[in-house]
């Protein structure tokens, strides 16, 4: 089972309606209760342009933590509008916690052995993430 990384904590999976791929929305979507689309990491997010107040989470894959894709796909996401969960998939780790929430990511979803590797703890150090980035640094040298 995989983990749920918010600023609160580690978390179990709360969301039990299951993913539609991005481009299967528009035929699979039309009855469900709640929309949960996965977004690959090479996708174009103009491809939920005019869907997005129709979803409820939009969950961003990323295939390794050296691929930042993800983080531009999130904020492009927010510039469009998207207020609903946004969530980071796959290879994030501690060290990128701060920078995933600066780009829009409500939470991040790791599987278990990540969690394992890098507890809780790694994460909290980097909850913060509104007060330490560069730009507040830098004004602080001021």
């Amino acid at each position: 089972m995989n983990v749920i990384v918010t600023d609160e904590g580690f978390a179990n999976d709360d969301w039990g309606y299951g993913f539609i791929a991005a481009p299967d929305l528009e035929t699979s979507a039309a009855n469900a209760p709640a929309v949960a689309v996965d977004l690959a990491s090479d996708a174009d997010p103009t491809i939920l342009t005019g869907r997005l107040d129709g979803i409820d989470l939009i969950r961003v894959d990323f295939p390794s933590f050296a691929d930042g894709r993800g983080f531009t796909l999130a904020r492009r996401l927010r510039l469009m509008g998207f207020a609903g969960r946004l969530r980071a998939r796959g290879h994030v780790i501690a060290d990128q916690y701060a920078m995933a929430r600066r780009a829009g990511f409500d939470e991040v979803e790791i599987d278990q052995d990540l969690a394992e590797r890098q507890p809780w703890d790694q994460w909290q150090a980097r909850a913060n993430w509104q007060s330490h980035d560069y730009q507040t640094r830098l004004r602080g040298a001021v």
